[in-house]
């Protein structure tokens, strides 16, 4: 079969198959050679979708989308002109003016699933034959994401992933724009994956992609639940509805529910999940689990045990530290037994996992105290991280460096500031990624929390500064934990984005403190 490309042309009727528009004012076979969703990405022959982003309302550029060449429209709302359009522009210095005679107009009552549809009909429904196994939660989606990747690539399929830090298929390897992309970016990410070769896709899932309709039309063969935590909730404005995106994976995304669900048993909300799939893995450390590891040992070198799984033991050894990790890869092996991968290649695989990206990175350049960078951002996430340090170093002071986010949600700062300051025995509070935000206010915020305790702290906006505090603060034997960024190598300001990452100005401020010269 030939696939398709944004080259490629079929008709309105084909790229429509399962939507049943509100209405249509144009022949089904005009032929259709594009799909967008952001005009300025809008050629001659597209239709363009008005889609209401977490910004703009898409439906404010169809006549952008109309003068570079879109020869049909999709819109939740009629053709132009009526009261209702002048409230779309109401802040737009824009003139009524009538759409084409010639170009088609869909009226569709939800543009988000009618963008997903298209897209996956226009790409020839790659997911149809890549399996996919998505993976959401609130931590532990991208560690989990890359275990899972690993033990595919062990059992020798040709893979793809997709997450937070990279979007990689057989052919090659970029950097990631969103955790989840928007739905035709993503059909077309998966056609990638399976015009490379690829057979089997791993991806990390966000709440916003689900809530978003970003994996509708999307069937899964496996979907795999880490946990749920507070986070986002400036986007989903309530923890019920936090919870209920979440649930959307499985009970369907417009294509049923996954073939199988691997859940974590340990979490009250997991437990809510595992009557949807027709198969349902549970995993945990407690004794209702189906994967279990009824004993393991926490250091810094790594993790060693067996678990016990309805297919028999698995012997893992693995570089990756702190329980924390422990369901991590007991998520990794459900979702490698959910996709009938042998045993062994699932040992091999989680052995063969070196490192995940910004996920307790170790910075080793001689010095005599442990220097770890972590994505950690929710107050959920920064006790884990905190903890996990202490298991492995019981003894160690813990000096812990964190600032939080802009434009993103105010109620985690000061319980993040609390968590910090009660598990700590020092802490350095600074910029993450202020945005538009004063970074002082946000700073101000997490002190509100980190005052409730009485543990030391220092206050230094500029994270490399920051950086420094921490390492200066250091004894042999301690743990200095710089949390928050991980894997980022940039830093949003209020005035724009600057290269920083907090890998390498740590392993710079070790240098100009004599390590590693």
């Amino acid at each position: 079969m030939k696939r398709r490309t944004q080259t490629s042309r079929m008709t309105l009727g084909q790229l429509l198959e399962g939507i049943a528009p509100l209405s249509c004012d144009g022949p089904f076979e005009t032929p259709i050679s594009a799909v967008a969703y952001d005009s300025r990405q809008v050629t001659p022959g597209s239709l363009f979708v008005a889609i209401h982003g977490e910004k703009t309302d898409g439906n404010r550029f169809i006549f952008d989308a109309v003068e570079r060449g879109a020869v049909a429209i999709a819109s939740q709302l009629p053709r132009p002109w009526n009261t209702r359009w002048q409230e779309v522009f109401a802040t737009r210095d824009v003139a009524p003016r009538e759409i084409p005679a010639a170009v088609i107009w869909l009226q569709v009552s939800q543009p988000r699933k009618t963008l997903a549809v298209c897209a996956s009909n226009f790409y020839d429904n790659p997911a149809a034959t890549v399996r996919i196994a998505g993976i959401t939660g609130t931590n532990g989606k991208t560690t989990t994401c890359y275990l899972v990747d690993s033990i595919l690539r062990t059992a020798g399929l040709a893979t793809g992933l997709l997450g937070t830090i990279a979007y990689r298929t057989p052919a090659g390897e970029r950097a990631a724009s969103n955790t989840t992309p928007e739905s035709l970016d993503l059909q077309r990410f998966i056609a990638e994956v399976r015009d490379a070769g690829g057979t089997h896709l791993t991806m990390e899932v966000s709440s916003h992609a689900l809530a978003l309709d970003r994996v509708w039309a999307t069937p899964f063969a496996a979907a795999v639940f880490t946990n749920l935590t507070r986070d986002h909730l400036d986007f989903h404005q309530s923890f019920d509805a936090y919870f209920a995106a979440k649930r959307r994976l499985f009970e369907g995304t417009g294509c049923g529910s996954p073939r199988a669900a691997v859940i974590n048993a340990d979490d009250d909300f997991g437990r809510k999940l595992a009557v949807y799939a027709a198969r349902t893995l549970t995993y945990g450390l407690g004794k209702d689990a189906a994967i279990t590891a009824p004993e393991f040992g926490l250091k810094f070198s790594g993790l060693e045990f067996t678990a016990r799984t309805p297919a028999g033991p698995v012997r893992v050894n693995s570089r990756l530290v702190g329980r924390i990790n422990v369901f991590n890869i007991l998520a990794a092996i459900g979702a490698g037994l959910a996709l009938d991968v042998p045993v062994a290649a699932i040992e091999q695989g989680i052995r063969d996992l070196e490192a995940v990206p910004g996920r307790f990175q170790s910075i080793a350049a001689g010095q005599p105290f442990l220097v770890v960078v972590d994505y950690a951002h929710t107050d959920d996430a920064l006790r884990n991280l905190i903890e996990t340090a202490r298991e492995i170093n019981p003894t160690g002071r813990i000096i812990t460096l964190f600032g939080c986010g802009g434009d993103r949600d105010r109620t985690k700062r000061p319980l993040m500031g609390e968590i910090a300051g009660h598990l700590s025995q020092h802490v350095v509070v600074t910029c993450d990624n202020p945005r538009s935000e004063e970074p002082l206010t946000i700073i101000d915020e997490i002190l509100t929390g980190l005052r409730k305790t009485s543990t030391s702290h220092v206050v230094e906006p500029d994270r490399s500064r920051a950086i420094g505090l921490a390492l200066d603060a250091a004894r042999p034997g301690d743990i200095v934990l710089l949390a928050g960024k991980g894997h980022e190598t940039y830093q949003v300001l209020r005035d724009g984005t600057i290269d920083f990452d907090d890998r390498e100005v740590a392993r710079a401020a070790l240098r100009a403190r004599g390590f590693g010269a």
